[in-house]
């Protein structure tokens, strides 16, 4: 079983090194509620963001659960409820 926690601050730098951020979008601000959307990340983001995150952590994410998961709070549960699962 896996033991260390994905954070906010993982999923940010994920989010960086994938797709980049929006001139404008502060992401050090509290974005745990925003909408991917409004923080300048689309599908295609999320999919990139979802894919490195499956290779750093060694998981396989569900796509459907990652495109319900339109905020950072929401992907971030998904992303830790895989790595509690026993492998």
């Amino acid at each position: 079983m896996a033991t260390k926690e994905f954070t906010l601050d993982d999923l940010k730098r994920i989010l960086l090194a994938g797709a980049g951020a929006e001139e404008g979008v502060d992401l050090d601000g509290d974005i745990l509620d925003v909408q991917f959307e409004a923080l300048g990340y689309e599908s295609l983001a999320l999919l990139e963001t979802g894919s490195l995150i499956e290779r750093e952590y060694g998981i396989s994410l569900d796509e459907d659960a990652l495109a319900d998961a339109d905020t950072p709070r929401a992907l971030i549960a998904v992303v830790n409820a895989h790595l509690t699962v026993p492998a």
